[in-house]
């Protein structure tokens, strides 16, 4: 026998046993490895919404919910906000280490002069309606690239997978730019090269061609921040989901797409969006009250949107960064937003409050950014599209390490049937 960690399980029904070795990885708890748990027992596992299952060994994001730890590539995330940028955070993700000045020169220069889409895509934005939603538009569009270079990808070939990374990486920004655009019926605006990641981003964003863009410099820096912050969470529902279609050895433009669907839902992504609605709901500073003490009564349908974390028990890790930069752009933009005062507001009862404080409901990530997204003046229907632009550097990334991990197989769940028991078909007259 080995001499790893074993746990035996034994079905006392049959006296069936099966011996299950423990998995452990650099830091986090063991995991049981159920490989042989149906050839020895027969039985399969239940665990919906997978809270006590790992599907996959991962190298690129740990997280410690009790302790509020999140590390990418073992880097705290707090050093990383503090002293790098999006790009490099990309860069890291992609390539396990922080790059030489060298290699991060090369990155950037390969994201750069990638950032153009094939000027028939804006033929393929005239087939939407005029209002469709943003991240409608961007899904499409980025599951459209596979029609542009699908056949000369090589998903098994690490050099064409770079670069599907690079131009993902480099294009998402250009698509989620022209998908405003089109909805509010702007011309869209080229990049420009000159500019730096995010700055580039806000011109093809907000530029008009009759005057030039004067943007706060501190606009830039909340966007990057928040970029880092948002550009990997682990085994999340979207990156989840990008895995598993990647399993089929789908390509990874079409892959990314289905992550920015999985990422579209409120329960997700989508979170920031319902914080505004919320703020919305409650309309004005004086009504806040009111609302902390409607979010205590459990036979209240309202909720505070925006507080606790399903992974985090403790304050999430990335609210302690955020939150800053949130009183920082309020301040240094004056935005006058009877909204934002309702925001502020809201945080300071619900820090102060023994209900919240004992069940460390504190703010999260998407509180502070549904908020910085609109003092940018960043329409609410575009938060998951900025989410989605980040999170595009986790998802390759993740796509990437699947394909370099020996012996990956095919992604396939079992389930608890709960139908009919098998029954004779009945024929329509007799039914």
């Amino acid at each position: 026998m080995s001499e790893s960690k074993i746990v035996k399980l034994t079905d006392e029904s049959n006296n069936r046993s099966s011996e299950l070795p423990l998995v452990s990885g650099t830091l986090g708890p063991s995991c049981i490895d159920l490989g042989t748990l149906y050839k020895d027992t027969g039985h399969f596992t239940y665990d919906p919404g997978f809270g006590s299952t790992a599907a996959t060994k991962s190298a690129i994001t740990y997280i410690d919910g009790d302790q509020g730890v999140l590390l990418y590539r073992g880097y705290p995330i707090e050093q990383l906000a503090e002293k790098s940028s999006f790009l490099e955070v990309a860069y890291l993700l992609l390539n396990g280490e922080l790059p030489k000045q060298a290699e991060f020169a090369s990155f950037e220069h390969q994201i750069t002069h990638h950032t153009m889409m094939h000027e028939s895509l804006k033929n393929f934005f005239q087939g939407f309606h005029h209002n469709a939603h943003p991240m409608a538009m961007l899904a499409a569009s980025v599951a459209s690239l596979s029609a542009f270079y699908h056949d000369d990808l090589d998903v098994d070939n690490p050099e064409d997978r770079k670069l599907a990374a690079i131009r993902l990486i480099a294009k998402m920004p250009t698509i989620a730019a022209a998908a405003y655009r089109y909805s509010i019926g702007w011309p869209m605006r080229y990049p420009r090269n000159n500019l730096e990641y995010v700055t580039r981003f806000l011109h093809m964003m907000f530029e008009v061609p009759s005057e030039p863009l004067q943007l706060n410099p501190v606009a830039a820096k909340a966007l990057d921040l928040l970029f880092i912050l948002h550009a990997d969470h682990e085994q999340n529902a979207s990156t989840s989901t990008v895995r598993l279609v990647g399993s089929t050895g789908a390509n990874p433009y079409a892959s990314i797409a289905a992550g920015i669907t999985a990422l579209w839902g409120p329960a997700h992504g989508g979170a920031n969006e319902a914080v505004l609605k919320m703020l919305e709901e409650i309309g004005t500073p004086d009504k806040v009250e009111t609302a902390v003490k409607r979010a205590k009564d459990k036979n209240d349908n309202f909720r505070l949107m925006g507080f606790g974390h399903r992974v985090y028990k403790n304050f999430d890790p990335r609210a302690k960064i955020i939150r800053e930069m949130c009183h920082k752009v309020l301040g240094e933009l004056g935005v006058n937003d009877p909204l934002l005062d309702v925001a502020m507001k809201l945080e300071e009862a619900a820090l102060k409050d023994e209900y919240f404080v004992e069940r460390k409901l504190y703010p999260n990530v998407d509180f502070y950014s549904g908020i910085i997204y609109k003092a940018l003046g960043i329409p609410t229907e575009m938060f998951t599209v900025m989410f989605a632009i980040a999170r595009t550097a986790g998802w390759i990334a993740h796509w990437i390490e699947q394909h370099e991990t020996p012996g990956a197989r095919i992604g396939r769940p079992r389930q608890v049937y709960t139908g009919s028991a098998p029954r004779d078909f009945v024929p329509a007259d007799k039914r």
